[in-house]
């Protein structure tokens, strides 16, 4: 089963097709690299042993993407992970996001469609639930008002899907909300590679740590949780991309659906436990045995206080669970670091 994978020299991306090619599948790859780095195809080659195609060019371009549909044959799947992510920098561009976001998934659509793709799988985020009124966050909690453009982006993009499998169209589609992804492959070849000053916390924590910045920020300690630091659930990326086989599985196996009608599906993809921002400083410092030289700054504006999940649909419809503790991702996502030194 041939599948797409845009945004394939990303982070999660990365690890996916990592995950795809050893569970049988043949993996093509379309990135711009906006948000990643060439040698990632190397990396990928190192790991699995052969070359992954790949495709350089913008989501957004529909003629690029039909150029790439057109030279690959038998493309069963789609998985759309390209997009800009960092929410910060989505406050101060929202249009640049909205522009790049939105316009991809609208052009993926409009080729998966035309060509008759049969599976989607898109990369969205716990970010749709903006600050949920109870927790853990499960799959029928009221989707809030985001809290960043970022987090707009992906619901805008999930109702898309939704729109169109509601208006007819034969496409299976699963949405996919992750929380916050950390960790990195075992091999230690491919991780996350933030580009300039990191936006997410490990990678803050892991370049604290090997001097790489002189501090680390903790971006607000008056929050309303038990140490005052925000809550987040921190998922293993290679438990993440995994999840991804386990929905092209569940789409593939679908029998219920009328004939000539469409399917649409969410899952969380989470531990189901969250961990406030000192308590990952904390472990870190204990598996590492590095001391930490952080400092307590303002609310960073567009988060939100906590946000955890109930990953009770993913276990129970796909057969899927997170396997690697805190620790553990932990542990990886520094030795990961101390390959870039």
């Amino acid at each position: 089963m041939k599948i797409i994978i845009t945004g394939g020299a990303g982070y999660i991306g990365s690890h996916t097709v990592v995950e795809l090619a050893t569970a049988g599948y043949k993996p093509v790859i379309i990135d711009n690299f906006c948000n990643s780095r060439k040698d990632v195809i190397e990396r990928l080659k190192d790991i699995l042993g052969f070359d992954v195609p790949c495709h350089e060019g913008n989501c957004c371009d529909e003629n690029f993407m039909r150029s790439v549909f057109d030279k690959e044959s038998e493309i069963t799947g789609v998985v759309h992970f390209a997009a800009l992510k960092a929410v910060g920098e989505s406050v101060k561009r929202p249009q640049l996001y909205h522009t790049n976001n939105v316009g991809a998934m609208k052009v993926i659509l409009k080729v998966v469609t035309d060509y008759q793709i049969p599976y989607l799988v898109f990369s969205s985020s716990a970010c749709v639930y903006g600050q949920p009124d109870k927790l853990p966050a499960t799959e029928e909690t009221p989707l809030q008002k985001a809290t960043s453009p970022y987090g707009e982006t992906k619901k805008i993009c999930e109702d898309l899907i939704k729109e169109l499998v509601c208006l007819g169209d034969q496409l299976r589609a699963v949405s996919l909300r992750y929380f916050n992804p950390v960790g990195a492959h075992e091999s230690a070849k491919i991780g996350e590679f933030p580009i300039g000053t990191p936006n997410n916390l490990v990678p803050f924590v892991t370049q604290a740590a090997a001097g790489k910045l002189e501090k680390l920020v903790v971006y607000g300690n008056d929050y309303n949780t038990p140490d005052g630091s925000p809550i987040r659930d921190y998922i293993h990326v290679v438990d993440l991309a995994k999840a991804h086989i386990k929905a092209l599985e569940y789409l593939s196996k679908k029998q219920d659906i009328p004939k000539g009608k469409g399917f649409y599906d969410v899952f969380n993809l989470g531990t189901g436990k969250g961990n406030s921002v000192m308590e990952v400083i904390k472990t870190f410092e204990q598996v590492t045995g590095i001391k930490l030289n952080y400092v307590i700054g303002p609310r960073r504006e567009g988060d939100v206080e906590a946000l955890y999940a109930s990953c009770d649909k993913a276990k129970r419809i796909l057969d899927w669970h997170s396997e690697r503790t805190l620790a553990q991702s932990l542990k990886d996502s520094w030795a990961w670091q101390k390959t870039l030194e």
